[in-house]
């Protein structure tokens, strides 16, 4: 039995069912017709920026660039992992001018975001960043170093632990998700 005709049109062509399907028609237009963003492969918000998508590794229901406003520079390279969400207006950038010559990247590690990481409203990851699975960068935060180990809230400029997660109680709510 049919749930009704968006519904079955959202799974027809493999849509999420909690965005509305004005989000798809804007996308396609902004995307495919206007040719904004056009390199990225998944659905994402009209003003939100992706350069070098090419660059971008993102895990299973993880789509960088769905919320509005996001900025992301993946010119040394953007790991996402699984159902990691990008609030809006968060910055990813990679790579930073030369001091010297504007023209010029500065090489550095990718960027490398684990699963089940939240980035809220505003925060902004820079160069060779790594943080581990279930992290959660709070809103505004500017994240300078790595926090490879996970499992932790971080906030401020710069970011630094604010708060410990339970390792166990992550680790079962991700079995859930496999």
């Amino acid at each position: 039995m049919s749930k009704g005709p968006t519904y079955d049109l959202k799974n027809l062509f493999g849509m999420r069912r909690e965005m509305s399907m004005g989000f798809y028609l804007t996308d396609f237009v902004f995307r495919k017709l206007l040719r904004q963003n056009s390199g990225v492969k998944w659905a994402i918000h009209h003003t939100s920026t992706i350069h070098n998508p090419d660059k971008i590794v993102k895990g299973k229901g993880t789509y960088p660039g769905d919320s509005p406003g996001v900025y992301i520079n993946a010119v040394n390279g953007v790991n996402i992992g699984d159902y990691t969400n990008l609030g809006p207006n968060v910055g990813i950038v990679s790579s930073n001018h030369n001091f010297v010559n504007n023209d010029e990247h500065i090489v550095a590690d990718p960027i490398n975001i684990g699963r089940f990481c939240w980035l809220g409203m505003g925060a902004v990851v820079l160069p060779g960043v790594a943080l581990g699975d279930f992290t959660i960068v709070g809103a505004g935060a500017i994240v300078t170093k790595s926090f490879p180990e996970g499992y932790c809230i971080i906030a401020g400029n710069p970011a630094k632990i604010i708060k410990e997660l339970n390792k166990d109680e992550c680790n079962a709510f991700a079995k859930t998700r496999e």
